[in-house]
């Protein structure tokens, strides 16, 4: 009997070398001005990272790119990852903010940011390989993400590998091409809240003017938003019109927009004929609806606006519910004006639910995004079918997109108060 051959063993292929793990160093900074979004995205990204890369080092720039360029920093310690959660139940920024434009080499060096014949850009590239940092999350609106990508190009050009991921913050609600950006909603329901105890005002005296100025420099979905909210919280109170409280009276009479054209003396008219009526009259005003006309005025007398380091006319320095109120407080016959403001309040608050939905869900698609090394903004794509969750490309982000007055629930609303539509208007940015 033969003894059976057996068979030779093909020989295994030999295995490749695993790839060395990318040791990863993430860096986050806030920018801008504050939205009801950035202590929740630094907590939550803080979270997201602990889950998946629980030894990666992390640390937060102090007041943005500020702190970039100094070199200034907060190490995320073990005891911070621990409470990250609580970031949540906080406004403001727990890394602080601040306006700067990397390009805008004139305005750095004049704050120190940086030495004459420095480049900013370079300043700040050398800053982030000092500190090895391999993802850097930048939490804004479209000029701190137009800085970030200018940042990324810079880095791109001279081969340091960095992965720069953006996330939209801004309660304008005006990033292009961004379907809803961080904490406007917030924003919009602390507006209503706010406006809530000044309409009481009304009552002070007889033949009151209220306006309630709302920030938008160049888009009016903040004010159309919050003067929804306001009367959908309206639509849920009680009223005893026996005591001269009834719903009517507590109502918004007009909301003015800078998309829309404000044909003063045909408003006037119609709002004369209310405080005729109920003895006063409510207007929520966009901040950015008079803007022009007071940069003309001033321009006329010979003066200039202060501008901030990307350009733009510093609202805070013109008083445009003052100005409004002075030219329609006559036409109306009110005998007292009052202007209120809730921006620093609406924008200082914390996230509410909406808002906590929607972080979560834009830190995970961009702590995911980081990780596989693409760089570009979070959101919720407009101008695609669908509007996808998806990492935008920095070269199209861009800011200043205009309210769409079309939309229903705005049309639907100024019928309710019976104000016209008005002529679209183009707003300059």
């Amino acid at each position: 009997m033969s003894a059976r051959k057996t068979p030779a063993r093909k020989a295994k292929p030999a295995r490749k070398p695993a790839r060395p793990a990318v040791k990863h160093r993430i860096a986050m900074l806030t920018a801008g001005g504050l939205a009801p979004c950035l202590s929740t995205a630094v907590g939550n990204l803080i979270q997201e990272y602990s889950r998946l890369l629980p030894g990666a080092e992390i640390i937060g720039y102090r007041s943005g790119y500020k702190g970039l360029l100094l070199g200034q920093s907060i190490k995320v310690t073990p005891a911070a990852r621990r409470k990250a959660a609580i970031l949540s139940q906080h406004g403001g920024s727990p890394l602080g903010n601040s306006r700067i434009k990397l390009t805008n080499v004139k305005d750095c060096v004049k704050r120190g940011l940086v030495q004459e014949g420095q480049d900013p850009l370079a300043v700040a590239a050398a800053q982030l390989e000092k500190d090895g940092i391999t993802i850097l999350h930048t939490i804004g609106g479209d000029d701190t993400n137009t800085s970030a990508a200018d940042l990324a190009a810079y880095l791109a050009r001279h081969d340091y590998k960095l992965t720069v991921v953006g996330l939209p913050k801004t309660v304008d609600n005006d990033v292009v091409p961004i379907r809803q950006t961080l904490g406007a909603l917030t924003a919009a329901e602390q507006g209503a809240i706010f406006f809530e105890n000044c309409i009481n005002e009304q009552s002070t005296n007889p033949r009151m003017l209220l306006i309630h100025e709302v920030m938008g420099r160049n888009c009016g979905w903040l004010t159309a938003a919050t003067a929804a909210k306001y009367r959908q919280r309206l639509g849920r109170q009680q009223f005893v019109p026996e005591f001269n409280l009834g719903r009517n009276l507590l109502d918004i009479d007009a909301v003015y927009i800078p998309e829309r054209a404000i044909d003063l003396t045909a408003e006037a008219a119609r709002l004369k004929k209310v405080m005729d009526a109920k003895d006063c009259v409510t207007i929520f005003l966009s901040e950015g609806a008079g803007v022009a006309d007071i940069v003309a005025e001033m321009r006329a007398r010979g003066e200039e606006p202060e501008k901030d380091a990307f350009g733009h006319v510093k609202i805070d320095k013109i008083n445009v519910g003052d100005w409004f109120a002075k030219r329609f407080a006559g036409m109306v016959g009110a005998e007292k004006v009052l202007v209120q403001k809730s921006g620093y309040f609406a924008r200082s608050a914390r996230s509410n639910k909406e808002d906590l939905a929607l972080i979560k869900t834009m830190v995970k698609h961009g702590v995911k995004s980081a990780l596989k090394g693409e760089s570009g903004v979070v959101g919720h794509d407009a101008e695609r079918k669908g509007a996808p969750l998806a990492t935008i490309a920095f070269p199209r982000i861009k800011g200043g997109r205009p309210f769409d007055p079309a939309v229903k629930w705005y049309g639907d609303m100024l019928k309710a108060i019976g104000q016209p539509m008005g002529a679209a208007k183009t707003v300059e940015h």
